[in-house]
């Protein structure tokens, strides 16, 4: 393999541009830097349609990736073929088998300054979504992946509704995780994955879903290839020469690259504000992690027993690796429902650490909307019935006026028989009740009386007792 030396021409003049641009412009320091690549003056670009053959990659929600990446790689070559003084080639053009060796092998038998790996995304529970790139952990080559990476990432951001998950990377112990990294690099080829977005995850399955859009990051893929190469194009009339990069260095790792294997360090939460009768609570979430970027957050109002789906850390940037340290979460809570609320801060690498718990002091009911909009109906109701009823007295008077002799009684007149019907019952059970206590004293009267003779009757012979024995 060829190895490139020399300084690229103009570089003295280069910098000098760069630093008057600096200090003309003192906020565009994150992208600051010339490219830390040198290429020579033979530039060689691989590009690689990740998985092929047996192994499709995921095929979550009818997608299949293996088909996907080829669409995108053929797009991002036809494309980049447009630039003037660049050889692209392509890892594989079919659907076969190609193992991570034999196309880290290939790029190093073209003398490939560069191999761009096209993949697309899945996670295990279907809740991650975004555009990443992964480099090498290792330096010089992580420099150049993320001063690539970043100008990728950067285009992407300005697809709406895209979230940017960032230039990352990933170990296996000392060692690179990823195979087609850690094979080219053995080779002495850079190399990176590009992660276009997640295919079994609502939010970004709708950028992923027809050839078109496939075809389409492979453009962005190489516009973005063509910028960090500072690429002509006579065809297409652009010229990237001198185009300003991301900071790095070839000495270390770019800090914000770095694997963050911790949680983050701080999530709490606070009330703030609640009107119970709309519904609405507001919380302050509080949240810090100190190696890396917070980038989601999801919420239960169960106490932890569900959670909803991840939200976009507001203000994130995972590039800059900037994020806003605190925010309101606003929250519309279901009517007749006392809400526990727990928070979860996820940060860069998916790793997530659990609020406090805020239990709300009482039920939340229905909106005040709602409530006026029933009160409204019954009264429409009521007032409908009363209008129903008085138009049917009135044709019934008009019946009974035309046809007397058969006319049915009023329901004023019908409602009289009954009351009169009722009264009579009331009086005829009254008239009962009393004459059965009159019968119960009668009674009780003649047995104390029989009781009273039959004492009187005893006492006299007792008394003629008594007088016989005198005698």
């Amino acid at each position: 393999m060829r190895e490139k030396t020399g300084f690229r021409k103009g570089a003295g003049l280069f910098t000098l541009l760069a630093a008057l641009a600096l200090a003309l412009f003192p906020g565009w320091t994150a992208q600051a830097a010339e490219r830390l690549q040198d290429t020579g003056d033979r530039l060689v670009v691989v590009i690689d349609p990740g998985h092929g053959g047996e192994n499709q990659g995921t095929i979550e929600n009818g997608h299949l990736e293996k088909e996907m990446t080829l669409i995108t790689a053929q797009a991002m070559y036809e494309e980049l073929s447009l630039y003037d003084d660049v050889e692209v080639y392509l890892t594989r053009t079919e659907d076969k088998d190609v193992s991570i060796q034999e196309r880290a092998k290939f790029a190093a038998s073209v003398e490939a300054d560069f191999l761009f790996s096209i993949h697309y995304n899945a996670s295990e529970n279907h809740e991650l979504y975004g555009a990443e790139v992964w480099v090498s952990a290792f330096a010089p080559f992580n420099g150049y992946g993320y001063q690539f990476g970043c100008g990728l990432l950067e285009d992407l951001r300005q697809t709406e509704g895209l979230l940017i998950r960032g230039v990352k990377t990933r170990l296996d112990g000392a060692r690179n995780y990823y195979g087609i990294i850690r094979e080219s690099e053995y080779l002495g080829v850079p190399a990176v994955i590009i992660e276009h977005c997640h295919v079994d995850e609502p939010r970004d399955e709708g950028f992923c879903d027809s050839e078109e859009d496939l075809r389409q990051f492979g453009k962005q893929d190489a516009e973005a290839a063509a910028r960090y190469f500072g690429l002509k194009s006579s065809v297409l009339g652009v010229d990237y020469s001198g185009h300003v990069l991301a900071d790095a260095d070839t000495a270390s790792p770019v800090p914000a690259t770095v694997q963050d294997s911790t949680a983050p360090d701080v999530c709490q939460i606070e009330f703030a504000d609640t009107d119970y009768d709309s519904g609405l609570l507001a919380l302050t979430v509080t949240a810090a992690d100190y190696d890396s970027c917070l980038l989601y957050y999801s919420y239960s109002i169960d106490g932890g027993q569900t959670f909803q789906p991840r939200e976009p850390w507001p203000g994130s940037d995972a590039l800059s690796g900037d994020y806003p340290d605190s925010f309101t979460l606003n929250l519309t809570i279901p009517p007749d429902t006392i809400p526990t609320v727990i928070l979860r801060a996820y940060n860069q690498y998916d790793l997530y650490t659990e609020s406090n718990a805020y239990v709300s002091p009482r039920s939340y009911h229905a909106p005040e909307e709602q409530e006026v909009i029933a009160v409204e109906g019954e009264a429409q109701a009521a007032e409908g019935a009363d209008t129903a009823e008085a138009g049917q007295a009135a044709e019934e008077n008009r019946t009974a006026e035309a046809h007397p002799e058969t006319a049915e009684p009023s329901s004023d007149t019908a409602q009289g028989g009954e009351h009169g019907e009722t009264s009579f019952l009331i009086f005829l059970l009254i008239c009962l009740v009393v004459v059965f206590i009159l019968f119960l004293l009668l009674l009780v009267s003649q047995v104390i009386a029989g009781f009273r003779r039959r004492r009187r009757r005893q006492a006299r012979k007792v008394s003629g007792r008594s007088r016989n024995q005198q005698r």
